[in-house]
């Protein structure tokens, strides 16, 4: 089982890993995988690799994307241009087009959250007009309040590093990259992340999701009980929630409605339905309701 390096640019970081599976067809859906770091270049797609052998054990493409960060390149719109077209690029690569999850951690959560907006971006702007859509997108612990971010400091300098300034000088660039400001979208969006959490704040997501549901989106809120990094260990109960939930994300179709169930239905409220659970608007009223049950393991 070994990736198969493809470039969507001339620049060394803009590549990404493609994962598939061996000698059987990729029948899960495809999974981009995009790294964190405070979008920052002492950190690559290394931290991806387990979550792609896991995937692809598991009958996913896994599509371990590499870009531009801050110091080597990056920023805005570098950054966000490379996101865009290394997404699209698998419009020319042999998986399924038709079910694709973003699977973002940190500063890659934000970056993934921002990629399920692109078809509201207006023409012109970075990543506008997108070949690959994205179904769903599951953020782990996601910088997902990106003036929030600048405002409050986390990270260090990191939001402002990235933009180039801050939100209060740079508001229109701030408008397109940051996912709250996006919602709702059209892809379903799961945050997982842990009060414990001391690199980015639990109530990143909490707002995200909160704005989302208010707006109409689908998006939930899945509380672990680790920290910022058990996210992208394959041997956590945290990631295990993940693979829990990807099957039924990629079918449009979710809502987490108990501390221990994830079940598709017609419609719910946008009321919190159980501690660190909140859900949304579901799938339309004539597809059918399933349900799956989250590992024993990734209860609080």
């Amino acid at each position: 089982m070994h990736p198969v390096l493809h470039s969507y640019g001339p620049d060394p970081a803009q590549f990404g890993e493609l994962w598939l599976p061996d000698d059987t067809p990729a029948t899960a859906g495809t999974v981009v995988i995009v790294h964190g770091g405070f979008w920052r270049a002492r950190y690559d797609l290394s931290l991806g690799r387990p979550l792609a052998a896991d995937l692809v054990r598991r009958g996913y493409a896994a599509w371990n994307l590499e870009y531009r960060r801050v110091g080597a390149g990056g920023g805005w719109p570098a950054t966000f241009d490379d996101i865009a077209a290394g997404i699209d690029l698998l419009a020319d690569l042999p998986v399924d087009t038709s079910r694709v999850a973003a699977v973002g951690h940190s500063a890659g959560g934000q970056l993934a959250a921002w990629a399920a907006g692109r078809p509201k971006l207006p023409p012109g702007t970075p990543g506008a007009e997108p070949r690959v859509l994205l179904s769903a997108v599951v953020s782990q612990a996601g910088v997902l309040a990106l003036a929030d971010c600048a405002r409050e400091g986390v990270g260090g300098t990191a939001a402002q590093d990235l933009m180039g300034g801050g939100p209060e000088e740079l508001a229109e660039q701030y408008r397109l990259a940051d996912p709250i400001a996006a919602v709702p979208v059209g892809a379903a969006v799961l945050c997982v992340h842990s009060r414990r959490d001391d690199n980015v704040p639990f109530s990143y997501s909490e707002r995200y999701v909160g704005a989302a549901v208010r707006a109409g989106g689908r998006a939930w809120l899945h509380e672990t009980s680790g920290d910022h990094f058990t996210l992208i260990d394959p041997g956590t109960p945290d990631w295990r929630a993940v693979i829990d939930a990807l099957p039924l994300l990629l079918a449009l179709c979710l809502t987490v409605t108990s501390p221990t169930t994830v079940m598709a239905v017609t419609r719910v409220s946008g009321s919190p339905t159980g501690r660190g659970k909140r859900a949304g608007t579901a799938c339309r009223a004539d597809t059918p309701r399933r349900t799956i049950r989250l590992s024993p393991s990734s209860r609080r």
